[in-house]
């Protein structure tokens, strides 16, 4: 049925979506190994932060900080199931979704069988974005556990080694988490660029190319990334 639902600009516009998105995503970690970028210098900020825990004695500012993570990765996991769910009732009420679409005249989606082909990539979107959010979620549980288990500095016995093996570790967890949660903040940006697929195929296909191209400038060009990194800094951010 979903098979002759839509016209070949359709598939090539399913088809520009996700070569977009792979290419971005392959690309994105690919380039965080070798070159600098938010990604690659975050990693490097997460190691510090964990070295830094063994000297304090009193981690309830971690304790906060790692907290606030958490509840920003709760909050997208839960605004999915949401989604999710306001997309399940658009599918039920396809007839009368796409009986108040064919009256505007720009809008190309005029078949029941298009409009539930449509609804269900957002569904396969967000059903990945709840998946990737609640693996981050699980990730900063775990960092939590290894957190708590930071040995003091006065309880060291060796401590360079020791700092460089838990800092590895447990930044390695944090990296790891904050990798699934941006995977699921990237599911939402194509999910946006996707909702343009209900006016035009055409549409779809420039707005998926614009999140590359806007997720790459925040990547590797950003201004934030010219502060972290520590490069010379312009005088004027406005």
């Amino acid at each position: 049925m979903f098979l002759s639902a839509g016209s070949f600009q359709d598939w090539l516009a399913l088809a520009t979506l996700l070569t977009s998105w792979i290419g971005y995503t392959c690309y994105a970690s690919y380039k965080a190994g070798n070159a600098v970028c938010l990604s690659s210098v975050l990693a490097r900020y997460r190691q510090d932060w964990m070295v830094r825990i063994i000297a304090r004695e009193n981690r309830t500012s971690d304790a906060s900080l790692l907290s606030s993570l958490r509840a920003s990765v709760s909050f997208f996991a839960s605004t999915s199931i949401l989604v999710l769910a306001g997309l399940i009732t658009g599918i039920a009420a396809s007839e009368e979704a796409v009986g108040v679409l064919s009256t505007i005249p720009f809008v190309s989606t005029t078949t029941r069988e298009l409009w539930e082909l449509k609804m269900l990539v957002m569904v396969i979107i967000f059903v990945y974005s709840f998946f990737e959010f609640t693996w981050s979620l699980r990730l900063y549980n775990f960092g939590c556990v290894v957190m708590g288990s930071a040995p003091l500095y006065r309880e060291v016995e060796h401590k360079s080694s020791e700092q460089l093996h838990y800092a590895k570790a447990s930044g390695f967890i944090m990296t790891l988490a904050a990798k699934h949660f941006n995977f699921g903040l990237r599911a939402y940006y194509f999910a946006l660029a996707t909702l343009s697929w209900f006016i035009d195929p055409k549409l779809l296909m420039a707005s998926a190319i614009l999140v590359v191209v806007i997720l790459y400038s925040r990547e590797f060009h950003s201004k934030v990334l010219k502060v972290l990194a520590g490069y010379n800094l312009p005088d004027d951010f406005s």
